[in-house]
């Protein structure tokens, strides 16, 4: 079990992994030791997720989702199986922690009737300095 909260944790058979090369720089090794993890968590079927947690964890994946609703995270961070497995881990207990809170809704407010006259006020002294400024001719 992968535990997110005391409350929700994700089964480990919901859980695919497959190692692959890692790209960039390492000299030899890289051409032969598949270090890097990619994790997939299918986050549309999963059993393990509340309905409001899925779909803002959907909406938190951006193009970590696939159109199937896979989540897919690859870690290729570290030189070992082992480190790059416990990275990709990690990074998806964040992101599930991350969907876990449901966000507060906005109150709309109205500025209040002594905001509305400071704004105006403003206005009117910036104006008259404007107006002050500009350059009158002189009939002489």
């Amino acid at each position: 079990m992968l535990e997110i909260s005391k409350s929700l944790s994700i089964d480990e058979r919901e859980l695919e992994e497959r190692f692959i090369r890692a790209s960039g720089p390492g000299g030899q090794n890289v051409n032969k030791v598949s270090t890097a993890v990619e994790l997939r968590f299918d986050v549309g079927h999963s059993p393990s997720l509340p309905e409001a947690v899925r779909q803002r964890l959907m909406r938190l994946a951006g193009r970590r989702l696939t159109d199937e609703g896979v989540l897919v995270i690859r870690a290729e961070r570290f030189r070992t199986q082992e480190r790059n497995r416990e990275d990709a881990r990690a990074r998806l207990v964040d992101l599930v922690r991350a969907a876990l809170p449901q966000p507060k809704t906005r109150i709309a407010t109205k500025p209040s009737r002594a905001a509305k006259a400071r704004r105006v006020d403003a206005k009117v002294r910036r104006g008259s300095v404007k107006k002050l400024r500009q350059s009158r001719p002189s009939f002489d």
